[in-house]
């Protein structure tokens, strides 16, 4: 099979994954009229789709492509074949199935490493009562007054838009919407829209405080998955149509939710508390953007509990009251929210996704370190923004910057 071929089939079979798990298809920037086409066959059937993905697998040694681009489509055929066989009845040990979709290695955390957090974490925030008490009683401190979401976001979105234009560049008709919404499973979602459009939903029933949207700014829009689409889409898919189309549960996500984690950290830096201080300001909200910074560094150290979660519940089978009381003890959730966290770890397509944020965040804090010396951060950043990365190039580079 020539390359051209072989490239328009993974697009095919990735649009004919989304008939039988609707939303596996993030994003779509091709040829309009080939989804019309697939949306119009039959309803395929998840272990043919799987054999097909294994068999367009045997035919990439065949193909005159970059070795990267046989890199990319290997990974995300063998994500590919690994969910059709779980839709298909006959899915793999659960964590053997997060290691066929992301290439990464799932491992529970360390209690000692959540309670050297917790005990930084207490210095942080003097007072009375328990720990989980006195954050949730800072949080409240920057709650946003009703009505004030969506100038908020606006503002914030301004302003790490105009950041991210001067850092690291975006196509001049590019745009996002922000939709406020309630009762769904994540804190924020990027729906790409295509032709530089995207929208972002965010879930008011999570997001309230005024400290949490330039995270989630920064995560959904500028520089994170809105920039990464917008830059691609005008570079490297124009070449490579399998960029055409973004799939869920592949490769591909653990280094774009990780290149989005890290968002906040590439537009604006260390300092981003008094930032956002200032920009509240204007508006007449009171932020402390110093203590939100730093009780935020100390709550990444706790993101792997959610990873914890998603291995108790679909790995050892635990009890859900169990999961409850492990996120409510370690992430000092309230039970409302542990039961919303939960839910997304139970969403049929979402269920194995929470390793992308921890998997994802954690292997490129390790790139980023392993050239402390050589390329800018800048720099790097713009490679993740623009290449066709996977976690096993990622993890080779750093291995070879080791033995340099």
């Amino acid at each position: 099979m020539d390359s051209a071929r072989l490239v328009s089939e993974y697009v095919r079979l990735g649009l004919r994954f989304d008939r039988i798990q609707p939303g596996l298809v993030d994003s779509y920037a091709g040829t309009p009229s080939l989804r019309v086409r697939v949306r119009h066959e039959p309803r395929p059937e998840p272990l043919r789709l799987a054999a097909r993905a294994r068999e367009l697998r045997g035919e990439l040694a065949g193909c005159e492509l970059a070795e990267f681009r046989r890199f990319f489509l290997d990974a995300q055929l063998t994500a590919l074949e690994a969910t059709g066989l779980r839709l298909g009845g006959r899915g793999l040990p659960f964590t053997d199935e997060v290691r066929a979709c992301f290439q990464v290695d799932p491992q529970v955390g360390d209690p000692d490493e959540y309670r050297d957090a917790h005990r930084e974490l207490d210095e942080l925030l003097p007072g009375t009562g328990g720990l989980a008490e006195r954050l949730a009683a800072v949080r409240r401190r920057d709650a946003l007054p009703p009505g004030m979401l969506e100038p908020c976001l606006a503002a914030v979105s301004a302003a790490l838009r105009g950041r991210v234009r001067a850092r690291f560049g975006l196509p001049v008709q590019e745009q996002v919407r922000y939709r406020v919404v309630a009762d769904r499973p994540w804190s924020g979602f990027n729906e790409h829209l295509g032709e530089f459009r995207s929208r972002v939903w965010v879930n008011a029933d999570v997001l309230r405080r005024a400290s949490a949207l330039p995270q989630l700014v920064a995560h959904e829009a500028y520089p994170g998955h809105h920039t990464e689409r917008c830059r691609k889409a005008a570079g490297i898919a124009r070449a490579h149509p399998e960029h055409a189309i973004v799939l869920v549960n592949t490769p591909q996500c653990v280094l774009a939710e990780g290149l989005a984690d890290l968002g906040l950290s590439a537009a604006v830096g260390e300092g981003w508390g008094a930032w956002a201080a200032q920009l509240f300001a204007d508006l007449g909200i009171a932020v402390d953007g110093e203590l939100a910074e730093r009780v935020q560094a100390v709550l990444d150290r706790l993101l792997p509990v959610r990873q914890d979660a998603l291995l108790m519940l679909h790995a050892q089978g635990r009890p859900e009251q169990d999961v409850v009381d492990h996120l409510r003890r370690w992430l000092l959730m309230p039970e409302e929210r542990a039961a919303h966290l939960i839910r997304f770890l139970r969403d049929p397509l979402w269920r194995a996704y929470t390793t992308t944020y921890v998997e994802g965040r954690r292997l490129l804090r390790e790139w980023f370190s392993s050239d402390p010396e050589g390329t800018s951060s800048t720099d790097r950043y713009r490679r993740l923004l623009d290449e066709a990365l996977v976690p096993e190039l990622v993890r080779a580079e750093i291995v070879a910057r080791a033995h340099a």
